[in-house]
């Protein structure tokens, strides 16, 4: 399906706004305030000192930053010279930095007073291991810190010095071109960079904009409290807003109260988030007041668990849309935005420009409501993993995703899970979103997580991790969990443990890092022998 939007770069949509709504406000930030003519004009300064400092087209530049308009600009800058960004976690350690900057061969990187100290330590311990770059960068050379908001350090520059004031600067017209290397487990569970082209990106952006009622419009006051550095807050997000000249919002941080504040405060239409964020606002009884300003509540980023969909529209009012995607996709896949009727744990129907299949371990479709992995084809797919395209989508367009789902009479899709996360039980899958579920509908749990764990009579054996809301006692709570679940669970679904912690842990989007609940019950079961 032929993209309709008239750009080959990304940054070419914000050029598009300057022109038509410049004075309309684009991005505020606290007190900060930028119009869509100011943050071109920002956008051109820095991509002019971007080029002029000594990089290539094509080169990495990366970026760890928090939420706000030094990010912005380093991103769309980065792309409109022709180079290619690699946003960075800036909660990531010196270790997972330094990991990615040599992967990449990042030749410069952006940061701030919260990043600075990381991305020093990083740079050392690259130096101090005689890396360089890696064998897709300049051997030998390390890149070169530039600090926002902080005064640089010895052979550091300034963010402000990076900017050169000059003519508009003119984007390279190849569609194809790399726009945004995003580090993810993808597929196989090992840290990769996505290769996502501008073709992609711009692809993805289109099809969302179809889905009527449209996801974000001019007029809409959009919360950026995503992060950024990921890609729906990268794409799914800014790339909407870039698509129609709405005004962003950035938030640094989610923290309930404050968010609510914000929302009420900028008279926020448009909030989009991940099941964190619904699942700490639930119960709060400023949540009705502080979103009586939002139009569109989107939440994406990670499975929201159906009790606690239901629970939020009963007790708050607000309908949530939920969507599908991965990183591989630009990121969406399927949305239930314009669906004739919401139902209970589905994820919506494909994207305009965008097909979806489920099939067996052969390739071939399975009947409807039958199990299988998801496969998806469009536009929006990346260009394989860095550096040489390993794994991009199959000659006939179509991408394994390694999700496991199934679709409907309507063609709604219902993911779930993680192929890998699938727990064998004496030669039965169990998926542990079907746990969850059943485990979310005991009172008193305000988070689940179930993952497998090795176990020498089934081979493996369902463990159920449990966030007791305030007030809840811990040994009654697991009691309640155990007993609920053998009333609506298979024998060998059943959870063999059920443990109360008091938090568990995410990802920077929300997803669970069930990963390191594994590694973590690895370490402490390896104590104990």
């Amino acid at each position: 399906m032929k993209i309709r939007i008239p750009a080959t770069n990304v940054s070419d949509l914000l050029r598009q706004r300057a022109g038509q709504v410049g004075g309309k406000l684009a991005l505020v930030e606290g007190n900060r305030r930028l119009t869509w003519q100011q943050l071109d004009l920002q956008v051109d300064a820095l991509a002019r000192g971007l080029s002029t400092s000594g990089l290539l087209a094509g080169q990495r530049v990366a970026v760890s930053l928090l939420n706000g308009i030094e990010l912005v600009v380093s991103y769309l800058a980065t792309v409109r010279a022709g180079m290619v960004a690699v946003p960075l976690n800036p909660t990531s350690s010196a270790g997972e930095v330094a990991r990615i900057l040599s992967d990449s061969g990042a030749r410069l990187c952006v940061c701030e007073a919260d990043t600075a100290d990381t991305v020093r330590a990083a740079v050392e311990g690259i130096r101090s291991a005689g890396e360089g770059l890696s064998a897709t960068g300049a051997a030998g050379s390390l890149p070169r810190v530039v600090v926002a908001g902080a005064p640089p350090a010895a052979g550091e520059m300034a963010y402000a010095e990076l900017a050169v004031p000059g003519a508009p600067v003119l984007s390279p017209l190849d569609a194809e071109a790399l726009a945004v290397l995003l580090y993810s487990s993808g597929t196989s569970g090992r840290p990769r960079g996505v290769m996502l082209s501008h073709r992609a990106l711009l692809a993805n952006i289109d099809q969302s904009s179809q889905i009527r009622p449209a996801p974000v419009r001019r007029d809409d006051i959009v919360l950026g409290v995503l992060p950024l550095f990921h890609v729906y807050g990268l794409n799914a997000v800014l790339g909407q807003v870039l698509l129609v000249g709405a005004t962003l919002v950035l938030s640094k941080h989610c923290h309930p109260q404050e968010t609510l504040q914000l929302v009420s405060a900028e008279e926020v239409t448009c909030l989009p988030v991940s099941p964190p964020v619904i699942a700490a606002l639930v119960d709060r009884p400023d949540t009705v007041e502080g979103l009586a300003t939002v139009r569109m509540l989107l939440c994406g980023a990670a499975p929201l668990p159906e009790a606690l969909w239901r629970r939020f529209e009963e007790r708050v009012g607000q309908q949530v849309e939920q969507s599908y995607g991965l990183t591989e996709a630009a990121p969406v896949v399927t949305t239930t935005v314009g669906a004739p009727v919401h139902k209970p744990g589905s994820a919506g129907r494909a994207l305009p420009g965008v097909e979806v299949r489920v099939v067996d371990s052969a390739g071939d479709d399975v009947g409807v409501g039958d199990a299988g992995e998801i496969v998806v084809r469009g536009a929006n797919l990346f260009s394989g993993y860095w550096p040489n395209g390993a794994e991009a989508p199959a000659h006939t367009g179509w991408l394994r995703t390694g999700d496991i789902g199934y679709l409907d009479g309507d063609g709604d899709l219902y993911v779930l899970d993680r192929a890998k996360q699938i727990v064998t039980v004496s030669g039965f899958n169990v998926y542990p979103s079907e746990v969850e579920a059943v485990v979310y509908e005991v009172p008193g749990v305000r988070e689940c997580a179930v993952i497998g764990v090795p176990d020498e009579r089934t081979g493996e054996a369902v463990l159920a991790y449990v966030v007791a809301a305030d007030r809840h006692d811990a040994a009654t709570l697991e009691a309640a969990v155990r007993s609920h679940c053998e009333l609506r669970l298979a024998r060998f679904k059943v959870p063999a443990a059920v443990e109360v912690v008091g938090e568990l842990p995410h990802s920077a989007t929300g997803k669970v890092a069930k990963d390191r609940l594994r590694a973590e019950h690895q370490r402490r079961e390896t104590r104990l022998a």
